[in-house]
């Protein structure tokens, strides 16, 4: 019995042995565990949504400043406002970081902050010496905000609009409504608040934006302006003399840059106007031709 034991020892020996791997054979690799992934968005996606948090933290403060009577300070803090909503779009597309979420929180910060905020600042400085009537224009301003702003997201996607059309907004954008709105302050920085700031020429002037902001007036998108070659150099010069404008008189520069965007506004109509004539007219030249060559244009499709 001790036979077979004694012969089957060396095979087991050599078993035993460390495995010495010969020249051309593939050492068996262990399978590797799987990394756990980071869950949670990237730093650079939040950026836009920060930036859109922080002007609407500048459009809350405006009303704390405009409670406290510090008019200057509130009219500031909206300006901010509008600065950093016209930045968070453009940083997020440049970070490629668009979101619904983003949108939503875009929309519901400017209801704020070019809504209520203007509303509530006009009304505590002059509005409410008007009445009834000055309480009735603080409403319409923030409603007709709140509607105009409705009325753009309803229409983003929307292709019902010829393509010469698509550089212009309809209706006086939420950020301008609440500069042309604060107009009225501005003046009565330097002017003082007799003329500027008589209650029942503010309820008027707030009634005129906030229809001026549901209104169907084409206004020009300078989201997709572009610049002439030959107008940039002059264009540079105008920012930089615009802003030592705003260092020196910034009242004043605000009051010219609000009276520019009204002028703006009548050529833009004008503009808009001749455009679709032009348009228009093409069509009824191309239907002519159409009409008079008729071999020209494909057949139509026969019905199944």
């Amino acid at each position: 019995m001790s036979e077979p034991d004694d012969e089957q020892a060396p095979e087991r020996r050599k078993s035993l042995r460390p495995r010495i791997f010969r020249r051309g054979e593939m050492r068996a690799r262990r399978p590797r565990r799987p990394l756990p992934r980071l869950r949670g968005l990237p730093l650079q996606r939040l950026i836009p949504n920060a930036m859109t948090v922080l002007a609407l933290c500048a459009g809350l403060t405006s009303i704390r400043f405009a409670l406290q009577e510090r008019w200057e300070q509130a009219v500031v803090a909206i300006l901010v406002a509008a600065v950093l909503d016209g930045l968070d779009g453009r940083v997020a597309r440049l970070l490629n970081a668009q979101s619904r979420f983003g949108e939503e929180l875009d929309s519901l910060a400017d209801a704020i902050n070019f809504g209520v905020a203007p509303a509530l600042l006009l009304y505590l400085w002059s509005l409410g010496q008007a009445g009834m009537l000055g309480w009735i224009a603080a409403l319409a301003l923030a409603v007709c905000c709140v509607l105009r702003l409705a009325r753009f997201n309803a229409g983003l996607g929307a292709a019902d609009k010829p393509p010469w059309a698509f550089n212009y907004f309809t209706g006086v954008p939420a950020p301008a409504g609440a500069g042309l709105a604060l107009l009225p302050i501005a003046m009565g920085f330097e002017l003082g608040g007799v003329v500027p700031g008589h209650p029942y020429l503010v309820a008027l002037w707030s009634l005129v934006v906030a229809g001026l902001m549901i209104s169907a007036l084409p206004t020009f998108s300078f989201k997709r302006l572009r610049v002439p070659a030959h107008l940039a150099v002059p264009g540079l010069v105008g920012v930089g003399a615009t802003a030592a404008a705003l260092v020196v008189q910034p009242w004043w520069t605000l009051t010219a840059l609000g009276v520019a965007y009204v002028a703006a506004i009548v050529l833009s109509v004008r503009q808009y106007q001749r455009l679709a004539a032009a348009a228009a007219q093409m069509q009824e030249t191309q239907a002519a031709e159409a009409a008079l060559n008729p071999g020209d244009q494909p057949p139509a499709a026969s019905a199944p």
